[in-house]
């Protein structure tokens, strides 16, 4: 069993910067990569950012150039630098990753972004 705890969210205004962590309970991310996924109120939850075990990154095209996915091994951690953050990008932000077909998800960490 794969446990996962987001942090980092907040309230921001629309320009500003937050960065996200997603902490693992074991080295998954090397193994198997992870996601982000974000999913606004009364939307279905969108992937926004990937990270394949091998380190190669894909991008939703809405963050593209705005948002960085990152990881570090050793501590077991994933993240997303969200940069130029839009009120469109409010929304509870969550963490993927799966192992053996099972998919693994954090809490959620709620990302507000005024305008």
């Amino acid at each position: 069993q794969v446990q996962l705890a987001e942090s980092g969210g907040g309230l921001v205004q629309a320009g500003g910067s937050l960065r996200l962590s997603c902490v693992a309970s074991g080295s998954i991310f090397s193994i198997s990569g992870g996601n982000w996924y974000r999913q606004a109120p009364g939307k279905q939850r969108e992937l926004v950012a990937a990270m394949s075990s091998g380190g190669s990154t894909n991008y939703a095209d809405s963050v593209k150039g705005r948002f960085t996915i990152s990881r570090d091994n050793a501590k077991n951690t994933m993240y997303l630098q969200m940069n130029s953050l839009k009120p469109e990008d409010t929304a509870v932000y969550y963490c993927n990753t799966w192992s053996r077909l099972v998919n693994f998800w954090g809490q959620g960490t709620q990302v507000t972004v005024s305008s």
